[in-house]
């Protein structure tokens, strides 16, 4: 089993490129993988929300975990996502395939469904019981429904040595900014959202869980570890670098938007598969736009 894992600095939410057919473009990964390597990411998170996938079949997600996981060849830590709204099948789960490669699993909370706090932390402590891995924690009300509150957070980080941390996706400053006050000194608060991640560490949050990181690794990971140095005001002007960038990607849904990025930067099929759909065309112009101006910006710096 791999290290346990530090979640200071930048991870990344792989994106899972496709062909024009829509099957997997392992090419296309493989280069991808390669190019966050370069960039000097911290670790690498595989199958969550930004690689679609709930619409990749059960050997899909096989064959994706373990082609990552040849690919890194322990260059780096890797994250397995893992999580669902039926708990018992979130355990069979963790219990059907070859955890070796992985040091952490991220397991959202369950959507749909809407549980209470008493069955986000019912749901949460089964897992944390089951799993052979250490637990991240993922809240993000706007995709689940329902937000875990920062009082079931800290419950189930008290309760749970083996839950390591949570990415906090909530958008709640003072939701967020609570946890990092009462939580034990070893749980690790990391951003779920690029926009707040430099304000989120200078409260105490220890990095992020990327989507921009896809198509701006070495960049973005330079201003985590700025922020994390206390080197707050060069951290802020690759933050503002980014700032239209930060909700162009997300205008017509994630990983629209990045995998429109990768495609501009030639580095991915502009292809989903539904019900997502790539961006607008007046999307896509913008971020070209945007992106052209980066690299203008990062040429004259």
């Amino acid at each position: 089993m791999a290290t346990p894992l530090d979640l200071k600095g930048m991870g990344v939410a792989l994106v899972t490129p496709f062909h024009h057919d829509k099957s997997i473009d392992f090419d296309a990964l493989g280069h991808l993988i390669d190019y966050q390597l370069e960039g000097n990411v911290d670790y690498l998170v595989v199958l969550g929300t930004t690689a679609e996938t709930p619409t990749l079949s059960a050997s899909e997600r096989k064959q994706v975990r373990e082609f990552v996981a040849r690919r890194v060849a322990g260059r780096v830590p890797l994250v397995i996502g893992c999580g669902g709204n039926n708990t018992t099948a979130v355990i069979d789960e963790l219990k059907s395939f070859d955890l070796t490669p992985f040091s952490a699993v991220l397991s959202v909370v369950p959507y749909y469904n809407k549980p209470s706090q008493e069955g986000i932390y019912a749901h949460y402590s089964a897992i944390a019981k089951a799993s052979p891995l250490p637990v991240i924690l993922y809240n993000v009300p706007g995709r689940t429904g329902v937000n875990m509150t920062a009082e079931t957070t800290l419950r189930l980080a008290a309760d749970h040595p083996n839950i390591i941390g949570v990415k906090e996706a909530s958008g709640n400053i003072s939701q967020i900014d609570a946890i990092i006050k009462a939580k034990r000194p070893d749980f690790m608060v990391v951003s779920g959202d690029d926009a707040v991640a430099f304000p989120l560490i200078t409260l105490g949050a220890v990095g992020v869980i990327s989507v921009i990181g896809n198509a701006f690794p070495r960049e973005f990971a330079r201003m985590v570890r700025l922020a994390l140095g206390g080197r707050y005001d060069e951290a802020l002007r690759i933050h503002h670098r980014f700032t239209e960038l930060f909700s162009l990607l997300f205008v017509d849904g994630n990983p629209a938007g990045v995998k429109c990025a990768l495609n501009i930067m030639g580095l991915a099929e502009n292809e989903l598969r539904l019900p997502l759909v790539p961006t607008r065309i007046t999307t896509h112009d913008r971020i070209r736009q945007v992106l052209d101006a980066i690299r203008s910006s990062e040429n004259e710096a």
